[in-house]
């Protein structure tokens, strides 16, 4: 990523050979044949030109190829009905003194229908990302770093997942210059689903890829957990029946214990009384048996006997058997306790093991997600509408779908249009920047035509779809089939 004061700017005045680009603020003066700061822009013959095609999307019927600027094209094989324009590729008026660079019309089951396509430059935004695994990373509200700038912090844990809030204003443009350029450059990675490290103050290294398995400390993570030490007791209690006579499930946040939990006491089972470590909740639930780490079940222990505060000789028996696993089924032992009482370790009997195995069966694959989420506000709205607010009040009614590369979005309710999308439902490459610093990335607002005339839209703006892909280069992907279609009747 280039830094703004890489910028190809000059003192001397605009030729025939220097074009201004305004599609951000930085203003790069762009001599002929070369690039802009960000590498999107660029001068061509005197010309100021988008370097990436428009980006359109098609379903049920062929995709158009490629097509070049110099061979025009007729019009053919495109059906208004079932070709949405993106955002990606259409330029932007950034800030937005003027319409957006499409605003396209066509039908949907026979309503008039408008979308407004452009570049969004967003400087208040940044990135949610979900790890899914149950070891420590970091305690909450650590600073997560990469090369050694501060780029976001460690949020709330979710259930079987850790949580990251990386960007926002601050890191980008609140902070020094060099804090800034980093934190974009690794939002900008992520979104595009390149693999990123990140260090956790106090905690772990992480390598984290929308899509991919995370990586911790250098172990790639396979499992997210089926579940807290109690859900697991509850969801394996009566496989176990008649096969162990006690079971600890360790785990992080809440360790259960199969005889005391309300599971085993509905099975009728025998009070063992073995007695682990930590802050009893409510019957067979603990808290805090051990510190956060990335031994059993995202704690610090190794040796799952440490947990064991005492075995009441008064309940438990010799003979005994004891299950001891962990919420991923990837650590677990079998003890039988000897005449003294002490657990010693045993082989595990086959209907033990295949509940542990039907565990691991159970833990869903670990992944990374990267929600990218950012206010699309301000100047913004001015390319949709002349009355910016009704543009608000449109997509908080549901009349007016925000889309981002054709992806659906969530829209966060209260003021402002503060949009969330999982960049895995986005095109690849979607996401691009300026050296301000902020993220670049499509946008689109679909709605009726009669929606949009009402709300002061730029309705002279308006051209047939066919009419405005007469003039672009384009490129036609194949509609995703797991997003749903962004033309919808209210």
């Amino acid at each position: 990523m280039r830094d703004p004061e890489d910028a190809p700017e000059s003192a001397e005045p605009l030729t025939g050979d220097i074009v201004r680009c305004d599609a951000c603020p930085v203003l790069c003066r762009i001599r002929r044949g070369q690039a802009g700061a960000c590498d999107r822009y660029a001068n061509e013959d005197g010309r100021l030109v988008r370097l990436d095609p428009l980006l359109v999307l098609q379903r049920g019927a062929p995709a158009v190829r490629f097509l070049d600027a110099e061979k025009p094209w007729d019009g053919s094989l495109v059906s208004a009905e079932n070709t949405f324009v993106t955002g990606l590729g259409a330029t932007t008026t950034y800030p937005d003194y003027k319409p957006a660079p499409f605003i396209v019309a066509s039908q949907f089951e026979g309503v008039d229908m408008v979308t407004v396509v452009t570049e969004g430059i967003f400087s208040y935004c940044g990135l949610k990302v979900k790890i899914d695994t149950d070891r420590f990373i970091g305690p909450e509200q650590s600073a997560v770093r990469v090369a050694g700038e501060q780029i976001g912090h460690v949020t709330t844990a979710e259930y079987g997942s850790q949580m990251l809030s990386l960007g926002g204003v601050r890191h980008l443009t609140g902070g020094s210059k060099k804090e800034g350029n980093v934190t974009c450059a690794a939002l900008l990675d992520l979104a595009n689903r390149h693999p990123v490290e990140l260090e956790i103050e106090g905690g772990a290294r992480l390598v984290v890829q929308a899509g991919g398995a995370p990586v911790v400390n250098g172990e790639r993570e396979d499992r997210m957990r089926v579940g807290c030490g109690s859900a697991t007791i509850g969801i394996f209690a009566r496989q176990w029946h008649g096969h162990a006579d006690e079971v600890i499930v360790v785990d992080d946040h809440i360790t259960g214990v199969l005889s005391e939990h309300q599971a085993g006491r509905f099975l009728g089972m025998r009070p063992s009384g073995i007695r682990v470590r930590g802050r009893k909740s409510t019957p067979g639930r603990y808290f805090k048996v051990a510190e956060p780490g990335l031994g059993w079940g995202g704690t610090e222990i190794t040796d799952p006997l440490s947990i064991i505060e005492r075995i009441d000789p008064a309940s438990a028996w010799p003979g005994m058997r004891l299950l001891m696993v962990s919420t991923t089924g990837e650590d677990a032992e079998w003890f039988v306790l000897d005449e003294q009482l002490r657990p010693a370790r045993a082989p595990m009997p086959q209907p033990v093991r295949a509940v542990v195995e039907r565990i691991a069966e159970n833990c869903e694959p670990a992944l990374c997600t990267v929600l990218f989420m950012g206010g699309a506000g301000g100047s913004l709205r001015a390319g949709v509408t002349e009355n910016p607010v009704r543009l608000t009040r449109s997509v908080k009614e549901l009349v007016t779908n925000v889309t981002c590369g054709g992806a659906p979005t969530y829209v966060w309710p209260g003021g402002g249009i503060t949009v969330m999308v999982d960049v895995l439902r986005m095109p690849e490459r979607s996401f691009g920047y300026v050296p301000t610093p902020a993220l670049v990335l499509p946008i689109e607002f679909t709605l009726p035509l009669d929606a949009y005339a009402a709300m002061g839209g730029h309705v002279d703006r308006v051209v047939p779809l066919q009419d405005a892909l007469r003039k672009v280069n384009f490129r036609a992907d194949a509609w995703p089939a797991t997003n749903p279609w962004p033309m919808r009747k209210r």
